[in-house]
């Protein structure tokens, strides 16, 4: 993809070259919570030759530009709304319940569904109210700044305040997302494992790529465009 090289961060190659994150996702790169390191730096820790990476992403030929990429800040918080968190709203439940469904069938044969068990549960009693903070805090903020003409007041202060505070619980989320994949052996279904057990586990690693996804959205996109916002909404009320 052109303009890409090893230097460029694992952010900057999502935003450019739609798909890529397919690619990185596979080599175990991580462009969500990590989006700000170099290629070469994350290719470095996980023992993967860079150049590699590059030509896998050159290969899937152009993409056309992904709309969200360029929103305004009410647009694209609205866009994370009716996908990502519609798309996490439907989906914990349901693997919630398919995990006890595999848990009672197989785990007395495979007792280390108990801790993977333990570790989705972490998972979705992380995400669930972090969702809810979002969407009945944060971005009704991003909202009304995005259509203020002069500086909104907000109980927090400045948006930066609460931005920080989803910045440190994405990184929690990514660290219970890596200890899923862990346990379950990088979602590889045993050989004695039914269709709902190979379901569970493709569950969790679209799971895995949907929340890296919106993470990236967010950290990479979303958050920088909201301070720049409300630094020049500062500005043209002074």
């Amino acid at each position: 993809m052109e303009g890409l090289t090893a230097t460029s961060t694992l952010a900057e190659i999502v935003r450019t070259a739609p798909g890529s994150e397919r690619a990185l996702e596979a080599h175990a790169l991580d462009y969500c919570c990590g989006g700000r390191r170099r290629l070469v730096d994350a290719c470095a820790e996980t023992g993967v030759d860079p150049d590699a990476v590059l030509a896998e992403i050159d290969a899937l030929g152009p993409a056309a530009p992904v709309a969200w990429a360029t929103m305004r800040p009410g647009e694209l918080v609205d866009h994370l709304e009716s996908t990502h968190h519609a798309y996490l709203h439907a989906e914990l439940p349901r693997l919630s319940a398919l995990t006890a469904k595999v848990v009672g069938a197989h785990g007395e044969r495979h007792p280390e569904l108990a801790e993977v068990q333990r570790v989705f549960e972490a998972v979705r009693l992380d995400l669930e109210p972090h969702l809810a903070k979002e969407e009945q805090v944060l971005f009704p903020m991003i909202r009304e700044l995005d259509r203020a003409s002069a500086p909104p007041v907000f109980h927090c202060g400045s948006l930066r305040n609460p931005i920080s505070v989803m910045l440190r619980e994405h990184d929690a989320a990514g660290e219970l997302l890596r200890r899923l994949r862990d346990v379950t052996g990088a979602f590889s279904t045993p050989g004695d494992g039914c269709a709902s057990y190979r379901a569970l586990y493709d569950g969790y690693a679209r799971l895995e790529a949907d929340t890296h996804l919106h993470i990236h959205k967010e950290n990479d996109v979303l958050f920088p465009a909201v301070v720049a916002l409300e630094a020049a909404v500062a500005t043209a009320g002074a």
